[in-house]
């Protein structure tokens, strides 16, 4: 199985320049921390051609979230929110929008 993990350096906030340049950097090296050494056990699950896809970010408290943004086994999104779970890390929740928005007559 592929293991990628992308730290999301965009957020719904707007930290101090400076602040935000070393915030970008812990999340790069948590990024890879992840990828490499935390999630590198998804490497032999499944067939060679399965991925696993994780992004990381801040939340407004600066607390590194993550979600799993494709479609993956229960035993692989299982041991991603325990892995993520034991280094501090929040699931990030999403609110779904309805954004069509219809003619209002």
């Amino acid at each position: 199985m592929t293991v990628t993990v992308l730290a999301i350096l965009e957020t719904d906030f707007k930290p101090d320049l400076s602040l935000g340049k070393i915030m970008n950097e812990r999340l790069k090296v948590a990024a890879e921390d992840l990828r490499d050494i935390h999630l590198q056990g998804l490497e032999s699950v499944g067939q060679r051609t399965d991925d696993v896809v994780v992004y990381i970010s801040y939340n407004p408290k600066y607390k590194i979230r993550w979600r799993i943004v494709n479609d993956v086994a229960e035993e692989v999104e299982e041991f991603v929110a325990r892995t993520c779970g034991d280094l501090g890390y929040i699931q990030w929740k999403t609110s779904v929008m309805n954004i069509f928005k219809g003619s209002e007559q």
